[in-house]
């Protein structure tokens, strides 16, 4: 009987200082290019499972329109960061200015938040009852804040958190605000309080990340940026290799030694494995734990099946006249349609829009894979979109002359009452992997922006480099709010540390 090591498939070796990179979406590509900027003869090997680099940040095309999967604003105070951003989008990273709103009973509200624009929308008596239910609740607040809507109700009180929370949010996670951990919002809106949002809307100032009021953006959208890094990239030596998808890790004790990649390039499927000395992944982080070979302890496994995600969905309709509205994009609250945002993206840039007499809108939509809106056909997703937009009086169907649809598993990390937990055993077992780093949204199971995704897989560079820093403890909204870049954090901690000694020597 012939032995199974024979059958075994070929084995790449990459050599020394080689480090293989699971996936090229933000961090996958910020890892190898912050890798070659380290020096130190490091070679990065990235494998990417699709056609596109860029992840959920990628540039779709359709007939010459090109848009975005979900807007991405480039926008940070974590200035190495931005200083990357520069350094790779060029002349052809530019500012474009913000406009949003809300669509709620009827009514558009301006957002951020405009105080004359929402006193007209609701009228004097129900502004007075906002403001009741706000004083309310800070006199009486929930005293633990578990749940998504505690933590909004004890600072927008209770009204405010039905008008214009509870519909939007439990369209977009398709669970009840009660289910949605508490720490989802302190994440996402931590710097937000009703007193700020009508001081900004009656002084114009505004220093809340959320609602910043210009950003900058690639002109051929997002995914221009991520092509320019893969670029980068293999300029310098590296490997950026797509339709190669990781189907397994193989370990041996706390080292990983190889992976397996199913590479579809050619057209049909090759298997093969690649050593590396080092690896970052920034794949599902479920997905992840599945592929090792062997596989983790079982309550690891058991983990990872209790963390979810949501779906996603994007229905581009191509209409016969120009921007039927300025905004970048719509939040549209109303429970009547599915909708969830809208964009228009020749507000994002007008070059992603090729001709000037029509207009490239972007109807979003938050499912899961395998329901009733995922598996609809093109033709009926694109007829529903076109319905409700009408609804909305934002077009007319006889307008919509053509569409495309784009869907986007698991695009969101999910905070449900079980994640939390869940993440932690994950995280215990992964950390304890000597040649072995996962960084980025899907491959932490944390709901970041691109720019902590990015912070996150150059700091995972940088201990490959021989720095040591804990991954899971960045915390990209502790950067927003003093403007620390990932060195001064280091050299303040070490300025107090010296003013506290001077303090007590002079006493």
């Amino acid at each position: 009987m012939q032995p199974a090591e024979s059958h075994r498939p070929f084995v790449e070796v990459a050599g020394e200082n080689s480090v293989a990179v699971i996936g090229a979406g933000p961090a996958g590509l910020t890892a190898a290019y912050e890798l070659q900027k380290r020096g130190n003869g490091l070679r990065p090997i990235v494998l990417e499972a699709s056609g596109d680099v860029g992840g959920i940040a990628r540039t779709e095309t359709y007939k010459g329109f090109r848009f975005d999967i979900g807007g991405h604003r480039f926008f940070t105070k974590v200035k190495e960061v931005e200083s990357l951003w520069h350094e790779a989008g060029g002349k052809d990273f530019v500012l474009r200015p913000r406009m949003s709103r809300i669509y709620y009973r009827g009514k558009y509200y301006d957002y951020p938040l405009k105080i004359f624009n929402a006193l007209s929308n609701m009228g004097p008596v129900e502004a007075a009852q906002i403001m009741l239910s706000y004083m309310k609740w800070r006199i009486s607040p929930y005293p633990e804040e578990e749940n998504f809507e505690q933590w909004v109700t004890n600072r927008f009180g209770r009204r405010l958190f039905d008008h214009f929370f509870k519909s939007y949010t439990e369209k977009v996670w398709g669970i009840p605000c009660t289910e949605i951990r508490a720490d989802w919002a302190a994440q996402r809106i931590k710097n937000l309080s009703l007193t700020k949002a009508v001081l900004n809307a009656l002084t114009g100032a505004n220093d809340t990340t959320s609602l910043i009021e210009e950003f900058e953006y690639p002109r051929l959208g997002p995914g221009q940026m991520w092509e320019r890094f893969r670029d980068a990239v293999r300029a310098n030596g590296g490997e950026v290799r797509m339709k190669s998808a990781v189907t397994k890790v193989f370990r041996a004790g706390d080292r990983v030694t190889e992976v397996e990649v199913a590479d579809y390039s050619a057209g049909e499927k090759r298997v093969y494995r690649v050593s590396a000395d080092w690896f970052i992944n920034s794949m599902a982080i479920k997905d992840l734990i599945h592929a090792f070979d062997p596989p983790p302890p079982s309550d690891v496994v058991r983990a990872a099946d209790r963390l979810k995600y949501r779906d996603f969905l994007i229905v581009t309709l191509i209409l016969d006249h120009p921007d039927p509205f300025p905004d970048n994009w719509i939040y549209i609250h109303a429970p009547e349609v599915q909708v969830g945002r809208i964009q228009n993206f020749r507000s994002w840039s007008p070059d992603m829009v090729p001709d000037a007499g029509k207009a490239s809108i972007g109807m979003e939509y938050f499912c899961h894979e395998g329901d009733g809106l995922w598996t609809s056909s093109d033709v009926d997703l694109i007829a529903k979109a076109s319905r409700e937009l009408e609804y909305l009086g934002l077009a007319k169907i006889s307008n919509v002359v053509d569409g495309a649809v784009i869907r986007q598993p698991k695009a969101y990390p999910v905070y449900d009452g079980e994640y939390r937990e869940a993440l932690d055993i994950v995280q215990r077992w992964i950390m304890t992997l000597k040649n072995f780093q996962t960084i980025g949204r899907n491959g932490m199971h944390r709901y970041n922006n691109q720019d902590h995704s990015m912070l996150t897989a150059m700091l995972a560079a940088r201990n490959i480099a021989g720095e040591s820093h804990d991954l899971w403890n960045v915390n990209v909204e502790r950067s927003y709010h003093e403007d620390f870049t990932v060195e001064e954090k280091s050299a303040a901690a070490r300025v107090r540390v010296e003013r506290e000694k001077r303090r007590v020597e002079a006493a």
